[in-house]
């Protein structure tokens, strides 16, 4: 197996009044639907991290029966701990790491990001004020984990500290991804009631085009 991919949805929609936002619909369809169809056919295997298995349970049923779940009981020290649990089910050499919440995720973005994952210890997005974006990117899944299980040890819980420790990151620049996803809409998080409002303004404005 060369290819998984994790998508991260736990923690507690607080922006949401607590509600699931995972089950809230954009364009009719729940919003962790929209990132599993843009992952479908680019990887062997699908693996969904929440944090309970009611949770899950509930997922289960709006999700394709090739999805897998997995637990991670300790999601509120962030999304490390969800990456770790995530990366230790993935059987592929190159594991796509996303959140529940991008709907417009771009497959072909995603794609490139695979394609250029070869020989790396991970391919991620970085924008032109040198920001990066951990949550969008691949990672060769066994070197990932040692730095995850690095970093931990260290007390620290972020992100930027286990890329840190990889050797052989390559970073793509939002100018390329732009070639594929104009308006980086792929990067695009649902974090409050606004924004499903304004994502819900863009793809009416996309249904209306002729």
């Amino acid at each position: 197996m060369d290819r998984s991919t994790v998508i991260l949805a736990g923690g507690s929609a607080t922006r949401f009044n607590n509600a699931d936002k995972g089950l809230f619909e954009l364009n009719g369809r729940p919003l962790l639907n929209h990132v599993i169809d843009a992952v479908k056919g680019l990887a062997d295997e699908i693996i969904i991290v929440t944090n309970t298995q009611e949770r899950a349970d509930t997922y289960a049923k709006i999700v394709s029966a090739k999805v897998s779940f997995v637990l991670d009981t300790e999601e509120a020290k962030g999304p490390l701990m969800g990456a770790l649990t995530g990366f230790e089910a993935a059987q592929g050499e190159y594991t796509l790491l996303l959140p529940f919440d991008s709907p417009f995720v771009s497959k072909d973005v995603l794609e490139l990001l695979f394609d250029l994952s070869s020989g790396k210890a991970a391919v991620i997005p970085r924008n032109t004020d040198m920001e990066i974006e951990p949550l969008h990117g691949v990672y060769n899944t066994s070197q990932a984990l040692t730095a995850i299980k690095e970093t931990l040890s260290q007390n620290q819980f972020d992100m930027h500290s286990m890329i840190e420790r990889l050797r052989g990151v390559r970073y793509i620049s939002t100018m390329v991804i732009e070639q594929l996803d104009p308006e980086l809409k792929t990067f695009i998080n649902i974090n409050t009631p606004l924004d499903l409002k304004k994502s819900q303004e863009i793809t009416s404005k996309k249904t209306k085009k002729p």
